[in-house]
């Protein structure tokens, strides 16, 4: 990318309405751009960080033989109102529109009941099972705490996992293998050090379900851990009762805040029944099909990610999802031509800072964009043959010579 080239400017102040720092933060650094309260656009710096964090989760799903989807945002009531779920008492955040020709859709929410319809068409023997339906795809709630930049909004970018089974104990495995993949990726994105799978209320499906909580100080649940963190509650479900069932005490809890970045439910028999999923079992049985459903909020994850590692330089984005891996800087005009020789055939890994501004204002957009390296190349530096390279999230700064730097892996 040359910022020469691109419509994209940063910002010296974040706009009066945006309050949360992820918010305001990627709003500076030219990521995002405020639609209105809880909806946003992803500018072409941002929307790099969502691909890149989406490819970690398909490649961690695609290892479970997931497939991947894509379904219609648009909702025909009929599946939701045969499991209760499109009645504004039921739940309450749906955007719903009338037609001129008489009835209603909706936008989704989540896809239980639309991705069981589908799926009917094709499941009648238990020859058909198991298998396991995933898709990226933007959810509309109409959210009213919408103010926390996109940690919570009314439209967010989601991966749902649907998983079909011929019984709980072939649920249980692959609940058990979603587990894996889910602590793999919040490994790869930065933050498997402080992320947890937490137990939290399994409501009408379970005693408890999983949840993964990112300790964060603007989180919005409250959770309790213990000494080693290998067991972290809910406030929902930190009862006597709970705690007698795991056999630990009260008093070797800590309590602190956390942003849910994601979930996984044993859903069993809850749409399935009522939207009528079965099928025929080896003894010509009919049969219920049992399902697991697993979230995370993409767009939400980035917020977190941002609300973790940002400084007061700006933000610093974990290697994995830097929509670059380095910043190209020349100095003078042999650095400016030395510098464009080094961007050539490198597009893709390099922002090339080639505007007509002084070398202080590129490093402090540098740092507010958070891209994980700069290369500054200068007459000084070439000189000895080499390009000086600082690392952002430690400011760490050292030199390497030209011949080693197309292009650092």
């Amino acid at each position: 990318m040359r910022l020469s080239k691109t419509f994209v400017k940063t910002l010296r102040e974040a706009p009066k309405d945006e309050t949360a720092a992820n918010g305001a933060l990627l709003t500076r650094a030219g990521y995002i751009h405020k639609e209105m309260a809880g909806v946003y656009d992803f500018l072409p710096l941002g929307l790099r960080v969502l691909e890149n964090i989406k490819n970690i989760i398909r490649e961690e799903l695609n290892k479970l033989d997931c497939e991947e989807v894509i379904m219609s945002a648009l909702q025909n009531p009929e599946p939701w109102e045969k499991t209760g779920r499109f009645s504004d008492q039921e739940v309450d955040i749906w955007f719903k529109t009338e037609l001129s020709a008489g009835g209603t859709l909706g936008l989704a929410p989540t896809h239980e009941e639309p991705m069981i319809e589908m799926v009917k068409k094709y499941v009648s023997s238990y020859k058909d099972l198991p298998f396991s339906v995933y898709q990226f795809q933007n959810k509309f709630r109409n959210e009213l705490r919408a103010k926390s930049g996109i940690l919570r909004g009314r439209e967010f970018l989601m991966k749902d996992l649907y998983s079909f089974h011929t019984s709980e104990e072939d649920l249980d495995k692959f609940y058990a293998k979603v587990e894996g993949a889910y602590a793999r990726i919040f490994e790869r994105v930065g933050l498997g050090e402080s992320t947890f799978e937490t137990f939290a209320s399994g409501g009408i499906f379970s005693k408890f379900s999983h949840e993964y909580q990112t300790f964060l100080p603007v989180g919005e649940d409250t959770v309790y851990y213990n000494k080693d963190k290998s067991l972290v509650l809910n406030k929902e479900v930190f009862e006597d009762e709970v705690l007698e069932e795991f056999g630990v005490n009260k008093a070797d809890f800590e309590e602190t805040t956390g942003a849910e970045v994601g979930n996984i439910f044993k859903l069993k028999f809850k749409y399935s029944e009522p939207l009528g999923l079965k099928y025929i079992d080896e003894g010509n049985s009919q049969q219920i099909v049992y399902m697991g459903c697993y979230g995370i909020g993409v767009s939400r994850l980035m917020g977190v990610i941002v609300e973790k590692f940002a400084d007061e330089k700006g933000l610093v984005w974990p290697e994995a999802v830097a929509p670059f891996k380095y910043y190209l800087v020349g100095i003078g005009e042999d650095g400016e031509r030395k510098a464009a020789e080094l961007y050539a055939g490198h597009e893709d890994e390099i922002i090339l800072d080639d505007r007509d501004l002084r070398p202080g204002a590129k490093f402090a957009d540098s740092e507010l964009m958070g891209i994980p390296y700069r290369v500054v190349v200068s007459e000084k530096t070439l000189a000895k043959d080499s390009a000086e390279i600082t690392e952002r999230s430690t400011g760490k700064t050292s030199m390497i010579k030209l011949d080693k730097l197309s292009f650092i892996k």
